[in-house]
C-alpha cells in the first residue's frame, strides 16, 4: 500500500496524509452483493440517543462479505480489488468456477487474476481458506473462526494477522495481533495471509470536516463540562478535573474493565505477557 502526501494548498491539506489506493482496481461495487444500510445517528430502537458523537456522514451501501468461505474445492478467480466504506481492509471480488460471485476480505499480495480455493486438502497459499490442523506452524492467518462453520470472527481489520504457533490435541495455539496467546479449535477455518491496507493507521485526516463525512461528530472533553454533566466538570478556571473518569464515574485508568467470559479459559497468555493459571 502507498500513502499520499498532499501539497499544503489549503489548511485542510497541510497535514493530510491519505491513501493512494494503488491496489484498487474497480470503483463501482457488484450490484448483486450490496444492500442498503441505514444510518442510526446513534439512536436506538426507541429513538433515544444511545451513543454520543455519531451523526451525519456520507450515505453507504453494505457489501455482503463471505466470511464463511463455504464453497469448498471450487476454484475462484479474483476479478477486482475494491474499497469498502464499512471496514478498514480492502475487499476482493471473486468469481467462482460455477459462475457465482462473492466478496472476501482481500489479503496482502492477492492480485487481479489470482486463484483462491477453500477446502481441507489444499495448499496453504495466500487467500486460501483451510482448517488450521492442515496448516504448517508459523503460518500467518486472518478471518479466523471461533466455532467450526460459524464464519470468520477474529483478525479482520487492516494489516492484521495471527500466527499459528502450536498444535495441542484438539486446539491450535495462535499469537493474536495484540500479543495474546489463545487456543482455537483446530477444526476451525482460517484464511492464509495478512489483511490488506497495512498502512491504514498511518493516515491523517487533515481537518475535522473529513471526520464529519465519516459520521463522527465533535467530541468535547469532560473537564470542559459542568459538574451536572460529567464527574470531571466544573471548577474555577482550567481545573484538571481530578482523577480521569468516565461519564458514569468509573475510573478511566487503572481499573480493570474486562468482564469474565467463558472463553477466558482458552487464553494461555495475556497481551501484557502475564500467563493465565487455570
Amino acid at each position: 500500500m502507498a500513502l499520499k502526501k498532499y501539497k499544503p494548498i489549503t489548511a485542510g491539506t497541510r497535514w493530510r496524509i491519505g491513501n493512494a489506493y494503488a491496489e484498487i482496481t474497480a470503483d463501482v461495487p457488484e450490484k448483486t452483493l450490496v444492500e442498503k444500510i441505514k444510518s442510526t445517528g446513534g439512536r436506538n430502537a426507541q429513538g433515544r440517543r444511545a451513543m454520543r458523537y455519531i451523526g451525519g456522514g456520507h450515505k453507504k451501501m453494505y457489501r455482503i462479505i463471505d466470511f464463511k468461505r463455504s464453497k469448498k474445492n471450487i476454484p475462484a478467480t479474483v476479478v477486482s480489488i475494491e474499497y469498502d466504506p464499512n471496514r478498514s481492509a480492502f475487499i476482493a471480488l471473486v468469481n467462482y468456477a460455477d459462475g457465482e460471485k462473492r466478496y472476501i476480505i482481500a489479503p496482502q499480495g492477492l492480485q487481479v487474476g489470482g486463484k483462491i480455493l477453500s477446502g481441507d486438502d489444499i495448499a496453504p497459499e495466500v487467500g486460501n481458506a483451510l482448517q488450521m490442523k492442515n496448516m504448517p506452524l508459523g503460518t500467518n492467518v486472518h478471518n479466523i473462526e471461533t466455532q467450526p462453520g460459524q464464519g470468520g470472527k477474529l483478525v479482520r481489520s487492516a494489516g492484521t494477522s495471527a500466527q499459528l504457533t502450536n498444535k495441542e490435541d484438539k486446539y491450535a495455539v495462535l499469537k493474536m495481533p495484540s500479543g495474546e496467546l489463545r487456543k482455537i479449535l483446530i477444526n476451525c477455518y482460517a484464511t492464509v495471509g495478512v489483511v490488506s491496507n497495512s498502512d491504514h493507521n498511518l493516515q491523517s485526516m487533515g481537518k475535522a470536516g473529513r471526520n464529519r463525512w465519516r459520521g463522527i461528530r465533535p467530541r468535547n472533553r469532560g473537564v470542559a463540562m459542568n459538574p451536572v454533566d460529567h464527574p470531571m466538570g466544573g471548577g474555577e478556571g482550567k481545573a484538571s478535573g481530578g482523577h480521569p473518569r468516565s461519564r458514569k464515574g468509573l475510573y478511566a485508568k487503572g481499573l480493570k474493565t474486562r468482564r469474565h467470559k467463558a472463553s477466558d479459559k482458552l487464553i494461555i497468555q495475556r497481551k501484557n505477557g502475564k500467563k493465565i493459571t487455570q
